[in-house]
């Protein structure tokens, strides 16, 4: 079962969720007439990061070339 909680496929799904999380907090920043541009860019690098290591995540896991 503990082995479970650190899955990678798990990270992934954690990952998924903060991307989505950020997603949705950036269009809400976004919709505000005084918007925070420092606020903004870190959450978009933030936002940038996990989509990265996303895609880091999903080629170990599942390889587009056979090995």
């Amino acid at each position: 079962m503990d082995s479970n909680l650190h899955s990678p496929e798990r990270r992934l799904i954690e990952l998924k969720m903060e991307h989505a999380d950020l997603d949705a907090l950036i269009d809400r920043a976004g919709d505000e007439a005084p918007t925070d541009e420092l606020m903004m860019r870190r959450l978009k690098k933030r936002r940038l990061g996990l989509r990265d290591q996303i895609c880091r995540l999903e080629l170990a896991l599942d390889p587009k070339e056979p090995a």
